[in-house]
């Protein structure tokens, strides 16, 4: 599948809710949450404002010129937060096109940008029971903390290659 991965523009950046939502783990049998959920102040800040600091950084990804995925990135406090000068992840695809490897290479593209602009490293939370816990691991995050239901991983840039 050919697919290309470029920076986000400001006139895409309210598809970020469409991803953050795409981004919910659901397991198996469970019914997806209602996408009012998206309006909670946990999940918001993901979004609410995004593009107004230096630190957020969006690419998305396209396939026959239609966008099916994004991974964006902020120093914030969400469920990945380690510390004020670490960017956290979110990355989403839509489902028809995950397993493909096209995440992988999203994550690689913005782990590159994050490298190229000093960050040192970059922090994440996964649901534990989420198959892209091995995506990240492949790529060189590791577990920090152990939160019962989730990880919080981080990749250090300067190993990154």
């Amino acid at each position: 599948m050919t697919y290309t991965i470029r920076r986000i523009q400001k006139s895409e950046y309210p598809l970020l809710n469409d991803f953050l939502y795409e981004a919910i783990f659901v397991p198996d049998g469970v019914e997806p949450p209602p996408r009012s959920i998206l309006m909670s102040p946990d999940l918001q800040v993901y979004v609410d404002h995004f593009g107004e600091s230096k630190d957020d950084i969006g690419l998305v990804t396209e396939v026959d010129e239609k966008i099916v995925g994004a991974v964006w990135v902020r120093i914030m406090d969400d469920y990945g937060h380690v510390d004020d000068r670490t960017p956290s992840f979110a990355i989403s695809l839509y489902k028809e096109y995950r397993g493909l490897g096209i995440g992988t290479a999203m994550m690689r593209a913005m782990l590159t940008l994050l490298k190229h602009r000093g960050y040192k490293r970059a922090s994440l939370a996964v649901q534990k029971a989420n198959y892209a816990v091995k995506m990240y691991l492949r790529v060189g995050f590791r577990v920090v903390e152990d939160r019962g239901e989730e990880f919080v991983m981080v990749i250090d840039l300067a190993k990154f290659s």
